[in-house]
């Protein structure tokens, strides 16, 4: 299981495998490789613009003003080799109900298929519950197998929530009871 602080502060969890911490400055270039590895089928604004947009530098100063990707979505570290291998943790992106936060994960894919995604998802599940919140939800495309398989593993059921959108797929709605 994790260990952890509660929402809001400094928070670090640690799993048997794996350390979900803040982002450190230095590692905004295994975010360009996260946002480098994005599907086409990914929404322009969440992928590499035509003028390279966003830059490392660009990253580096979200870490430093402790934009989104360094509070409530923790990088990935795995503990044997001490690399940076994603992202994992809970944002409130609007979308969701009042005090139902959005579990949110990505990882880059030279680590896909080996559980890391699993073991990440429930260390967070696991910090939200003793945060006091008794229900998250998470958005996936339709056409994210794996993504949907982790959701599935880890007990998010999908609703009947849909959001379609004739270029990038159908955004599915799933919610689960901490």
């Amino acid at each position: 299981m994790a260990d952890g602080a509660t929402l809001g502060s400094e928070v670090e969890l640690e799993t048997s495998r794996l350390l979900l911490r803040p982002w450190r400055v230095a590692e905004a270039v295994v975010q360009r490789e996260l946002w480098t590895e994005r599907d086409p089928r990914v929404p322009l604004h969440r992928r590499i613009d035509a003028a390279g947009h966003p830059t490392v530098a660009e990253l580096e100063d979200s870490i430093r003003t402790n934009q989104l990707w360094s509070t409530g979505l923790l990088a990935v570290e795995r503990k044997a080799s001490g690399d940076v291998i994603g992202y994992c943790g809970l944002v409130d992106s609007g979308r969701g109900s009042e005090g139902e936060p959005e579990l949110a994960f990505e990882l880059l894919r030279r680590v896909w298929c080996r559980g890391y995604a699993t073991e990440a998802s429930l260390a967070v599940l696991d910090w939200a519950r003793s945060s006091g919140h008794e229900r998250l939800w998470a958005t996936v495309w339709d056409w994210n197998t794996a993504s949907r398989r982790v959701l599935a593993k880890v007990g998010f059921t999908e609703t009947e929530r849909k959001e379609v959108d004739a270029v990038h797929g159908t955004t599915l709605f799933t919610t689960r009871r901490l």
